[in-house]
């Protein structure tokens, strides 16, 4: 069995149709989203990232598992809202 590239699986699940344009406004819409939510997942790291290295500093494991699980679990529902958005971007019409 043969490895699919990414541009077949994408061709597979479109039905071979080729991608909707997008206007100007949509694109600088979609750009915005990215810059916004980027910049959403860099707060929270700079949050988190330094609570959890006190905990390691410090040797509390458990802590530091927590903790990273939480900053994987907000940046996970950050980027479903990212993608979200510019889903229903790319609907409007």
């Amino acid at each position: 069995m043969a490895l699919k590239s990414a541009w077949e699986l994408a061709q597979e699940r479109t039905g071979g149709k080729t991608a909707v344009k997008l206007t100007t406004a949509q694109k600088e819409k979609l750009a915005e989203l990215d810059r916004v939510y980027t910049a959403k997942i860099a707060e929270c790291e700079l949050d988190l990232n330094p609570k959890i290295a006190a905990a390691r500093a410090t040797g509390k494991f458990e802590d530091v598992q927590k903790l990273e699980e939480t900053m994987r679990a907000e940046i996970a529902k950050l980027r479903g809202k990212l993608e979200a958005e510019k889903e229903k971007v790319r609907q409007a019409k």
